[in-house]
């Protein structure tokens, strides 16, 4: 949830192994100096088979300079859709939705007309049927930029048939099935289409079959505004345009639902993960729907990417990883796992939007994306990413947030 420049993945000579300990002396020195580069907090979980690193950099309120903890609440973001298409795969595996089958089959009133016989559950789930965003209309202040429908909406219920109605009133960013446009409209139908099968509130049904489920203690959608654990300041910068950064971390998230409202230690995102990736949510055929993917292209072509149903692929110098990242006013996080969920990192970030703009309105490199790619690759591939880095960052971390067509 954000915009941005494309994700940049260096090329480098062949695949290396990731490595096989934990050097948590470097993983600490890396973090700290995301804080160095401009971040003002940021929380990092390392987990590489049994071994566990944990560590925090910088401030948790800029005011008081309370120091950050690794095991803060945090708003995810967009890894939200992880759960959301995990549970509609469970219904998938009930037999009470078919993948290829038309929105409109199920929710007829909301996806109405040739939209809803063109678009099908999966293109809904890995963002190809070209409905677009609701963002845009849901905070028209973002268009100016500046901060002003933030402000108005900190306490707004949003009603998710009215986020549909923003997605399907705005032009189709491609025809049903032929592009990948990253949409949060597809994902709040999504939530529909759980309570129409399941005739439980999508949020009440994630939380009792995938959340419980995976044995995690401190996720949870919100009921109100407020984070309920101990919990960082979320800072939005909007690219200057709100200056001083702005924090946001008391919210009202029904603008965000089932596409990014959930609340989440990096402990749990990966514990998520691990059990999503073993069979612990989804049985093995539903989990190969979920990692069937489509390629996602900069405009020159040159993959970037690999999108499946609300979780992508990223192929780094130590091997290929699975997960999602997410972004809310003034919150940005990360999770990634090998297939097999043995090497895993989720990192949480409490400014949002620090970069600055060029004339066409392309958010340009900052520093904390170097420093933040140059932990993430100390985190995944160990003393390989080391080396790897020596020369520049591999890869720009928090990929959707910095490629949206």
């Amino acid at each position: 949830m954000g915009a941005g420049v494309a994700l940049a993945i260096a090329l480098v000579p062949a695949p290396v192994q990731a490595a096989e300990r934990l050097d948590r002396r470097a993983l600490q020195g890396t973090l700290d100096a995301v804080h160095r580069a401009g971040m003002y907090g940021t929380y990092s979980a390392v987990r590489d088979r049994r071994e566990e690193w944990r560590g925090a950099a910088g401030v948790a309120d800029v005011r008081t300079r309370r120091p950050v903890r690794p095991d803060m609440e945090h708003r995810v973001g967009s890894i939200t859709k992880t759960f959301t298409a995990a549970a509609v795969l469970q219904q998938v595996e009930r037999g009470q939705v078919d993948l290829d089958a038309p929105i409109g089959r199920y929710l007829p009133r909301v996806v109405p007309g040739e939209r809803g016989r063109q678009v099908t559950v999966r293109m809904l789930l890995n963002h190809t049927s070209g409905i677009a965003d609701y963002i845009g209309s849901a905070f028209p202040s973002l268009q100016v930029p500046s901060g002003e429908s933030l402000d108005a909406h900190r306490v707004r219920r949003f009603r998710p048939e009215e986020l549909v109605r923003y997605g399907l009133a705005g032009p189709p960013t491609n025809a049903p099935g032929q592009g990948w446009s990253y949409s949060n409209t597809n994902y709040v139908i999504a939530g529909l289409l759980l309570e129409r099968v399941t005739g439980t509130p999508a949020e009440a049904y994630i939380t009792r079959h995938v959340i419980r489920p995976a044995g995690l203690k401190r996720t949870y959608f919100p009921a109100t505004p407020f984070i309920r654990g101990p919990h960082a300041r979320m800072y939005e910068n909007l690219y200057g345009y709100i200056d001083p950064p702005r924090d946001y971390s008391v919210y009202d998230m029904s603008w965000a639902g089932t596409a990014g409202a959930v609340v989440a230690t990096m402990d749990d995102l990966n514990r998520f993960y691990r059990a999503l990736l073993t069979g612990r949510v989804i049985g093995p055929a539903a989990l190969a729907q979920m990692r069937r993917t489509v390629p996602v292209t900069d405009p020159d072509g040159n993959v970037l990417m690999r999108y499946g149903l609300g979780l992508y692929a990223l192929d780094l110098p130590c091997g290929e990883f699975w997960g999602h990242d997410g972004a809310v006013f003034g919150a940005g996080t990360q999770s990634l796992s090998d297939a097999a969920g043995n090497r895993q990192l989720s990192v949480g970030l409490t400014l949002m939007k620090y970069q600055r703009l060029d004339e066409p309105g392309n958010p340009l490199p900052h520093p904390a994306d170097n420093a933040l790619g140059v932990h993430m690759l100390q985190a995944l591939c160990g003393d390989q990413g080391a080396q790897i880095t020596a020369g520049g960052p591999a890869f720009r971390p928090l990929p959707l947030q910095h490629h949206r067509r």
